[in-house]
């Protein structure tokens, strides 16, 4: 085993310890699962110690078209909360 010094932000290590205590694990047993967890689902790349970070691949939403095309987007956006009435009529909705 290595032993090392970690920071953690105070909200995250009180969440880590309410953890640790519900499986009843050490904090640091918590921590070797989470990094263990963290490899197999991130796994490193073949003879590599530094793989190059890779964008992943866009959630399909399943969009017929770009929101974004619409040099309007926000107003469009906005529709529904009344607020284009408000740019275009000078009323409230």
């Amino acid at each position: 085993m290595v032993k090392t010094q970690i920071q953690f932000p105070e909200g995250l290590y009180e969440r880590l310890k309410k953890l640790a205590s519900e499986q009843e694990w050490s904090v640091a047993e918590t921590l070797r699962r989470g990094a263990e967890l963290l490899l197999a689902t991130r796994p490193l790349a073949p003879n590599s110690h530094r793989a190059a970070w890779v964008l992943e691949p866009p959630a399909n939403t399943q969009l017929l078209t770009d929101p974004f095309a619409n040099p309007n987007w926000r107003e469009t956006a906005n529709l529904s909360s009344g607020a284009a009435a408000l740019l275009h009529h000078g009323e409230t909705p």
